[in-house]
């Protein structure tokens, strides 16, 4: 066996990728403070095809040069946009038809491994912030919620990890 050379993997040009079918999935950010993660959010919305990822309140919008340091250029391909709250994001996205889903450790939530994503649903993930998690007012107003199962001491992973958690399952789920 041996490494594939970078030339072998197949790589779109951004242009090319523009024209990929994408995965009818939007990433919601709530407050996600750290510039690096959310970089990385738009490096794995682009490895899986997620079709737009929402940055809201406090969270930091391209061109930013620590989000580059982990997007490593995908905030040049994966689609964006910015609201000043979660709350105006989530009733675009509600009067758009997705159905929005925290990514929380809530009451009433969903284990990822019994989850099934319904084919013809749009889906809104909501991602929170690295200390607080998923605003209590954003919970309010979900339609579900998805909780990743844990058996360590922690019950707590990085907003990043969880991203990418979630985003490999609605691929493994979604992709044609």
């Amino acid at each position: 066996m041996r490494k594939l050379l970078n030339e072998e993997l197949g790589r779109p040009t951004i242009e090319e990728y523009a024209n990929v079918d994408k995965l009818p999935v939007v990433a919601v950010l709530d407050n996600v403070r750290s510039a690096q993660n959310v970089g990385s959010f738009f490096r794995t919305a682009d490895a899986f095809g997620i079709e737009h990822i929402a940055l809201c309140g406090i969270s930091s919008t391209p061109p930013n040069r620590e989000i580059h340091k982990t997007a490593l250029g995908a905030e040049l391909s994966v689609a964006w946009s910015y609201y000043p709250t979660t709350l105006e994001c989530v009733e675009k996205l509600r009067s758009e038809g997705y159905r929005i889903l925290a990514v929380e450790q809530i009451e009433n939530s969903t284990m990822l491994n019994t989850f099934r994503a319904e084919e013809g649903v749009k889906y809104a993930l909501i991602f929170g912030n690295e200390v607080e998690g998923v605003d209590q007012a954003v919970v309010d107003v979900v339609d579900g919620a998805i909780e990743i199962p844990q058996v360590g001491i922690k019950h707590s992973l990085n907003v990043s990890v969880s991203a990418g958690v979630l985003m490999w399952e609605m691929f493994r789920q979604m992709a044609k």
